[in-house]
């Protein structure tokens, strides 16, 4: 009994060390021998009785754990006990407040970041110019605004710009963070469509938001290029719902995965010849060629003087220089190429752009074989219908023998029948 209870005893302090947190313990006796020294200080002020402040406990034992004590100081008090009149000194005036000391001052600043782990070790980080033990995440994908930038990028009129405004403590913008980053990263290489957001709740920036009527996070709106004047997103909050969004205004074909879609780098005319190329007899080929090269020059023509991005010039090129392979090489290089490019697309290690420009291949070439298909298709149906009048031909010669027999039957019944009765 008396080993059971030691042993309790024991557990118990070593569960009290385990928890022991780092986070200092301030109180209006000791608050000036800890702030306003050689050391930066981060300081929570906060309520035992406030569910924020709760919350917030084990991301700020983490944070305290996180930086070497001799540099930096994470901080707590309860200002509404023994800290009541610290929270006053500094106009607390809600629960959590944090505010940042620097180094040998007693004048802080207000912390208004976000209140997880990673914002907090950011913002320390940078503040008193010390690493953290935890490993820094990686840079976010969309692109950050501020007031100092808003105007150039949101506003250029060279480029389509998405911005989600939003605020550190929104968990609906913590919510749709993941996806929104996944499309930032789907459309990195589009260079004139611009995935962005914006701390909108920070001081410096409500006047932006204010001008364009943020009320509520996250408010996101569209900047088309050539146009101040946003476009409110009104579509819901998962990458699919984006990445449409984003194609139908700003012309592109990603899909959230960052690859291009099936419809990439086709042209609706120049499709029509591939297809009638494809089909025609062998002889016939050339002549379509000549009209497909003809309709390439007056896109070229149309696009010099439309301000057509040039790349859509280089990928309709692709239509004639397929088709003087096959007239060339045969339908075998058509056939060879396209495992080719297939084997290519689906290698771990192809860099993004290689990828986009095989894709656009793969698109372009499978519409030489499009016309073939339609028309195996429409004999299928022939043959469909040919087999289905057969088959109910045959139906109907069968259901036709069929009553002859019954009805010859019927008549040897009948004539048996006589016999048996004449005999008796």
């Amino acid at each position: 009994m008396r080993l059971a209870t030691a042993l309790s005893a024991v557990t118990l302090l070593l569960s009290g060390f385990a928890a022991a947190s780092a986070v200092v313990d301030l109180n209006t006796d000791n608050f000036d021998s800890y702030v306003g020294g050689s050391k930066p200080a981060l300081v929570e002020f906060y309520a035992p009785w406030c569910g924020h402040c709760k919350n917030l406990a084990p991301t700020f034992d983490k944070l305290a754990d996180a930086f070497p004590s001799q540099k930096v100081l994470i901080a707590k008090t309860d200002a509404d006990g023994v800290g009541r009149a610290l929270g006053e000194r500094y106009g607390v005036k809600g629960y959590p407040t944090l505010k940042w000391f620097p180094a040998n001052s007693k004048t802080p600043e207000d912390y208004t970041g976000g209140r997880d782990l990673d914002s907090l070790v950011a913002f320390v980080t940078e503040k008193a110019g010390t690493k953290s033990s935890i490993k820094a995440p990686p840079p976010p994908a969309a692109v950050e605004l501020d007031a100092g930038n808003f105007n150039e990028i949101a506003l250029d009129s060279t480029k389509n710009v998405l911005v989600a405004f939003t605020a550190p403590w929104c968990g609906h913008c913590k919510s749709m963070k993941p996806a929104y980053e996944k499309v930032a990263t789907a459309f990195k290489s589009e260079s004139d469509c611009v995935i962005a957001q914006m701390n909108a709740d920070d001081e410096q920036n409500r006047p932006i938001s204010g001008k364009y009527g943020v009320t509520s996070f996250p408010t996101i709106q569209f900047f088309p290029k050539g146009s101040g004047k946003p476009i409110p997103y009104n579509l819901g909050r998962n990458e699919e719902q984006f990445t449409e969004f984003l194609n139908e205004h700003c012309g592109t074909h990603r899909t959230p995965s960052g690859l291009l879609n099936d419809l990439a780098g086709k042209v609706v005319s120049l499709d029509t010849l591939a297809s009638e190329f494809f089909s025609a007899a062998i002889p016939d080929r050339s002549a379509v060629l000549s009209k497909a090269k003809e309709a390439l020059a007056a896109l070229s023509l149309q696009g010099a003087a439309s301000g057509i991005d040039k790349r859509a010039n280089e990928t309709a090129k692709y239509y004639v220089r397929a088709m003087e392979r096959v007239v060339e090489k045969g339908e075998g290089w058509l056939v060879k190429e396209q495992g080719r490019i297939a084997n290519l697309l689906a290698s771990p290690s192809m860099a993004p752009t290689k990828l986009d420009e095989l894709k656009v291949k793969a698109n372009i070439l499978s519409s030489f074989a499009l016309k073939k298909v339609e028309e195996a298709y429409e004999h299928a149906g022939e043959y469909a219908g040919d087999a289905i009048k057969f088959a109910e031909d045959g139906a109907q010669a069968v259901q036709q023998k069929a009553g002859e027999v019954v009805e010859e039957v019927k008549a040897k019944v009948g004539e048996a029948t006589g016999r048996v009765k004449a005999e008796l």
